[in-house]
């Protein structure tokens, strides 16, 4: 998939007044990507809110048994990546020009969940909100990402960008 491709738009419209995005169809657009690495599975979606959950595995542990905080930053990156490919105007991409995260409080077992939410979406950046939770609702981290938006390359010959996740871009 080549950035600013989509064979079936994302966006569906439920009985409510805001659209939402099917969470199968964001789950495929992330396959054998880190997405797929990590765990991580698309439970909720709109152009206002992405949310994902990732079942906290060993591998995913550092030597001192607690959840890896690469793991909670790629995982933060991933959803708010998501959301703001979601707002994208028509022959544009993303990707992640800065990314801040604070950490709260750790853990070693159970399943996260990570929710974004829209700061800014500009014409040529947008700003997302992260917050990742324990099953008790308890917070473990929140990461604050720009994502810049970029134009999609015409020439012939240019490589296409990567297709989701960051640094690299999604289309």
């Amino acid at each position: 998939m080549t950035p600013g491709d989509r064979e079936t738009p994302l966006v569906t419209y439920n009985t409510s007044s805001s659209p939402s995005i099917d969470p199968a169809r964001m789950q495929q657009r992330h396959r054998g990507t880190l997405t797929d690495l990590l765990g991580v599975r698309f439970v909720e979606g709109s152009r206002e809110r992405i949310v994902a959950e990732v079942t906290v595995r060993k591998d995913l542990l550092t030597s001192g048994g607690r959840l890896h905080g690469g793991t909670l930053m790629a995982l933060a990156d991933i959803v708010g990546a998501t959301g703001a490919a979601e707002n994208l105007p028509p022959g544009t991409w993303t990707t992640t020009l800065e990314s801040k995260t604070n950490f709260f409080a750790a853990v070693g077992s159970g399943t996260i969940r990570a929710e974004a939410t829209p700061l800014h979406r500009g014409s040529q950046t947008m700003v997302w909100q992260t917050r990742i939770t324990d099953e008790s609702g308890r917070l473990l981290s929140m990461t604050v990402q720009t994502q810049m938006v970029l134009q999609r390359r015409q020439a012939e010959g240019d490589s296409p960008a990567p297709r989701s996740g960051a640094p690299g871009g999604v289309p």
